[in-house]
């Protein structure tokens, strides 16, 4: 349950922000009407209502490639010959003392 919430609450924020952005935007192309009713003598009388219409424009995102040059540095490398080594020996580990 609280992962839907959270997945609610981030979709909510998205769209604030997509609208913050102009990313979309919400004109209403035609207002609501409320249905008429008419009471006569001879009973009721109900005519239709109109529900609002919304047109709603994105924003678009132009995704492309281009050609460019980038300067890659190359890595050295140097062998060097065993014999050339100068390590120390490695040496024994001192043994813990008696108890």
């Amino acid at each position: 349950m609280r992962r839907i919430i959270l997945i609610l609450i981030i979709l909510i924020v998205a769209v604030i922000a997509a609208i913050q952005l102009n990313l979309l935007k919400f004109t209403q192309d035609r207002p609501a009407r409320v249905p008429g009713v008419d009471i006569h003598a001879n009973g009721i009388t109900a005519t239709g209502g109109q529900a609002p219409s919304f047109g709603v424009e994105t924003g678009t995102v132009a995704v492309g490639t281009r050609t460019a040059n980038v300067a890659v540095p190359v890595p050295t490398l140097q062998v060097r010959n065993p014999a050339d080594n100068q390590a120390a020996p490695a040496s024994a580990p001192p043994s813990p003392p008696a108890r």
